[in-house]
């Protein structure tokens, strides 16, 4: 969109503007300004993941721009970025006629089906070469445009092929889809762009973890998130859902009467490529212009490979001939142009039979449906197990014992149901009865308003407490060795442990007995018990299993005490003054420890011989270069684990943080680092690390 010397331009004008430097003449030269560089500044951000300008900056310019329209509303113009946020609630999409069919694609599925292609597409042209174009087929939902006059007009879904749903105002909250271009400046009147509505993966992951976080059932995959995101009524949730687009295909065009067609629409590369110049998300830096089907063909191989690597979620490849003068000629079928054509990779779907459900227990007492499935092999991994999450997915899905499910599985992601096939219901199928009653202790489970979930409150529940011991040992709590799952459940099944102070006085007579634990076994497992009372007070919070309560809020509350029972009598108030501790947070905290049960096993554990001081109260490191510095680790790290990696941070008088913000000093990227690298970059003022790139600042 921007040559290097323009870029330089805007981003001095943009400087200039925030600092008050604006030398415009009147009004509408100020308002022309400020709306180039926000438009630059969100091509930088939305399409080139590259951002410019810090959150306060962007405001600031945002601000003056609406500020001046507001004063002069005869210079508002559609294509002006405040113009995109909208106000209110549809009650429903008009339908709209396509300026041309949307048609769908034919679908091969291996190299001999592409190699029939080739050779139809080679009879019908009599051409000796063909050059073809390979781009990604995203998983998304399909979207039209159209531009008039430079302007963007309309914003349709794909419908039937031949009618869509009119949805402008929702189209509009994609700030990675430009207002405006300059299409009349090649002679162009009038443009029909086709692409797909697409939600980042790191953008998905953590929008469900929000949604799993308040009790909502997870978005089934990012293709549903983004078909459901277009259609929703509120334009504000589309914005918040963080939809953007890859546009694809260029499908209609008007020129300017006396205007000759532009040299960038003679072909498919072209066309797409003069369409990122000016400004729109497009395929290019993943399209491959080949001249034989042999050279395509290789590239499927060698991409299907690395597909999970790619930002966004796809399914394919879409090979299409690249002259649209020879895409003229072969022309199309009433459902299929017969000039391109999709390459499917192996499929990540499969269907199963629901054999039945098992309810399970968890350490904070929520009773999670478990689907039992006839095996099948989906993505590589045989699933059998596939949680429903909670009862008002089993009740919106209307899941039953006995029905045919489509099992989806994208990436490592954990397999799960997307609906079940009701057309091939018989009629034996049973509905699913969720429990009343604890299934482990036979209590009555209970239903926290505003939440999914049904809990057993009994703190004496079985499986409850063998998990939150399970949880007290595991490696990035209490950390004792050798002490996992099946031996923690072993003891307390045989009577041997029936609560977490007594993991300090098993009875090692007996333990000798069992099978498996010989002398050298009992001596081991005897020393990482003693070896876990000195452990940091961050570790014995994270382990007491407080809900809520990761490694990092257990950090926080270690380092704002000297005792651990300094927390006894901290309100919520307080404990919303720390880093990163909110007022969810803060009351799951505030009330685990005005529990007199709890308060007591702390008290036992302290007789064990168990730490409770913050050792460091006060004392961080004054000298090092990371005093006072705040870090964050992102991504897969190769050098070494996180947990060791923050260790090092802070013994260098460093602090860890929970999130990106403007209190953040580094943040630190491993592979697939994600949102957090995103919002760091458009913060601005975060110092971003490489591994090694720390390794040498801790040097």
């Amino acid at each position: 969109m921007h040559a290097k010397n323009d870029e330089q331009r805007l981003y001095k004008k943009a400087k200039d503007l925030i600092d008050g430097k604006n030398s415009a003449a009147d009004a509408g030269e100020a308002i022309d300004a400020l709306k180039e560089v926000i438009n630059f500044a969100d091509w930088r951000y939305y399409v080139e993941s590259d951002p410019t300008f810090s959150d306060f900056e962007y405001d600031t310019l945002f601000k003056q721009l609406k500020a001046l329209e507001e004063k002069n509303p005869a210079l508002v113009t559609i294509d002006s970025p405040t113009q995109r946020v909208a106000k209110g609630i549809s009650e429903k999409f008009a339908p709209v006629s396509h300026l041309v069919p949307m048609l769908s694609l034919d679908n091969t599925y291996n190299a001999e089906d592409l190699r029939d292609w080739d050779k139809r597409c080679h009879d019908a042209l009599s051409e000796g070469t063909i050059e073809y174009c390979a781009e990604p087929k995203y998983d998304g939902a399909s979207i039209s445009l159209v531009y008039e006059n430079d302007k963007l007009v309309r914003g349709a879904t794909r419908g039937d092929g031949i009618m869509g749903e009119e949805i402008t105002i929702n189209v509009r909250q994609m700030k990675s889809i430009p207002l405006s271009a300059a299409f009349t400046k090649y002679g162009v009147a009038q443009i029909e762009i086709r692409g797909e509505s697409v939600i980042h993966k790191n953008v998905f992951e953590e929008f469900n973890k929000q949604r799993v976080a308040e009790g909502l059932a997870p978005l089934a995959n990012p293709r549903n998130a983004a078909s459901g995101t277009l259609r929703m009524l509120d334009p504000a949730e589309v914005r918040k859902r963080g939809l953007t687009a890859i546009l694809y295909n260029i499908s209609h065009y008007t020129l300017k009467d006396g205007a000759n067609m532009p040299k960038e629409l003679s072909s498919h590369f072209n066309s797409l490529q003069w369409l990122a110049q000016l400004g729109f998300p497009t395929p290019v830096k993943e399209m491959k212009v080949f001249k034989s089907i042999d050279e395509v063909i290789a590239y499927c191989h060698s991409f299907e490979a690395q597909r999970d690597n790619l930002p966004f979620e796809v399914d394919g490849l879409v090979i299409k001939v690249n002259s649209f003068e020879l895409q003229d000629k072969l022309g199309m079928t009433s459902h299929h142009p017969r000039w391109a054509v999709a390459y499917k990779f192996k499929a990540r779907q499969a269907t199963s039979k629901l054999r039945r459900v098992e309810f399970q227990v968890g350490r904070t007492g929520a009773v999670t449906p478990v689907a039992k499935i006839d095996p099948v092999p989906i993505g590589g991994v045989t699933v059998t197990s596939v949680s429903l999450f909670n009862e008002d997915v089993v009740r919106e899905k209307d899941l039953r014992i006995g029905d045919t499910v489509l099992v989806e599985r994208a990436g490592d992601v954990i397999p799960y149901i997307v609906k079940p096939l009701t057309e091939l219901r018989t009629g034996e199928e049973e509905p699913i009865k969720f429990p009343t009653h604890c299934p482990a202790c036979n209590q009555p489970l209970e239903r926290v308003p505003d939440e999914a979930a049904w809990r057993c409150i009994n703190i004496s529940c079985p499986v409850q407490v063998a998990e939150r011991m399970i949880h007290y040992a595991s490696k990035d709590a209490m950390d004792i060795r050798s002490f996992g799952d099946a031996n923690v459940r072993k003891f307390f099944d045989l009577g041997l442990l029936k609560d977490i102070p007594g993991i300090y006085h098993l009875d090692w007579d007996k333990i000798r007995t069992l099978e498996g634990f010989g002398e050298k076994s009992v001596t081991n497992l005897k020393q990482a018990i003693e070896n876990s009372k000195t452990q940091s007070l961050n570790r014995l919070i994270y382990g007491l299993g407080i809900r809520y309560v990761g490694e990092t809020t257990a950090k926080t509350l270690a380092s704002a005490v000297n005792h651990i029972s300094d927390l006894y009598e901290k309100d919520v108030e307080w404990l919303c003054t720390l880093e990163d501790v909110g007022p969810k947070v803060a009351s799951s905290v505030a009330d685990f420890f005005s529990i007199p049960e709890n308060r007591h096993m702390l008290q036992l554990l302290e007789q064990e011989g168990v730490n409770m001081h913050n050792h460091h109260h006060g004392q961080k490191e004054t000298g090092g270069e990371l005093s006072g510095k705040t870090f964050l680790f992102t991504g897969t790290l190769s050098r070494f684990k996180r947990g060791d990696a923050e260790a090092i941070a802070e013994e260098k008088g460093g602090t860890i943080l929970g999130g990106v913000s403007s209190k953040l000093n580094y943040l630190v990227v491993g592979e697939d680092a994600g949102s957090k690298l995103e919002k760091a970059k458009k913060l601005g003022t975060v110092t971003i690390l490489t591994e090694d790139e720390f390794l040498e600042l801790v040097k």
